[in-house]
């Protein structure tokens, strides 16, 4: 796209996405995701309802009137996207591609970061990291991630998560917030999850088209993996290569969750035809 079409696609995203985070999950991202602790912020006089505990007594003997310690959350927290830009995001039997639905999802979590004056950073990987935005504050810097969400274009179609991962750990000496955005149709990436997971707070964010979950019976089809190009013809009347498949994609799903779980990260599966909304919140609802 040109770059008055990509402009034009960056603003509609920034409009919507950020009326989200404003309206709906700058609050909820807030209380899910705490700061490092509290630093003292001043005294004042004692009100009814005050934690007793809080009462400053050298100040309260000076005045002779009760006073308490106010203290204020430390924040100045780090949030990590990893979006996964391989070939089999570019896929979608509906009305958006799953890439399209990772950028809306970035954007939004970007969004209420920023809200919270937290730092952004970004990981974009296929089977190696194309792409790695350092954390930084400000809508400027948000706006540049959604751009390169948009236009990027990736050198490889394949998949690795692992090695996204171990960039990670390299790079982020720091514990961050860390969203992993894929469809994760892949494995031998949970013993590295689990070394990232015992630093860093991690959530997988699983985006799936539902034709990934089942092969409709269409008689003989050529199909290509988007991944390697390979093109191969399936007898889709054939109930057991309708099963197989089924049984294929519940594998990975289960991999997915086992792997996150075991490495005490949390986990949103969303269909791209479902609402991302819901998804994101019911899960910051209930971590918070």
């Amino acid at each position: 796209m040109n770059t008055k079409e990509l402009l034009k696609k960056v603003r509609k995203i920034e409009i919507k996405t950020r009326r989200l985070s404003d309206h709906i999950f700058g609050g909820e991202y807030h209380s899910t995701f705490k700061g490092r602790g509290m630093t003292f912020s001043e005294v004042r006089q004692y009100q009814f309802g005050d934690d007793v505990r809080n009462i400053d007594w050298n100040v309260t003997a000076r005045y002779n009137e009760p006073y308490v310690k106010v203290f204020e959350e430390e924040r100045e927290l780090t949030m990590m996207l990893m979006v996964d830009v391989s070939g089999s995001e570019l896929f979608g039997t509906t009305n958006q591609f799953k890439k399209e639905i990772l950028v809306e999802i970035s954007a939004t979590l970007a969004f209420s970061a920023l809200q919270n004056n937290d730092k952004v950073g970004l990981i974009l990987f296929s089977d190696e990291v194309e792409l790695f935005i350092p954390p930084k504050k400000g809508k400027s810097h948000a706006l540049r991630i959604i751009r390169e969400l948009l236009e990027f274009e990736p050198k490889s179609n394949k998949t690795n998560i692992s090695e996204a991962l171990k960039f990670l750990i390299n790079v982020m000496k720091k514990k961050a917030i860390v969203f992993v955005l894929s469809d994760f149709i892949t494995d031998n990436y949970s013993d590295t999850l689990k070394i990232v997971g015992n630093k860093h707070d991690v959530t997988g964010i699983r985006v799936f088209d539902e034709k990934e979950e089942y092969i409709p019976n269409l008689g003989m089809i050529q199909v290509e993996d988007a991944e390697t190009g390979q093109l191969q013809l399936v007898n889709t009347s054939s109930k057991k290569i309708r099963h197989e498949y089924w049984k294929y994609h519940l594998e990975r799903v289960d991999y997915f969750k086992d792997a996150f779980t075991k490495s005490g990260s949390g986990t949103i599966s969303c269909r791209v035809d479902e609402s991302y909304v819901k998804k994101l919140l019911g899960y910051f609802k209930r971590r918070g």
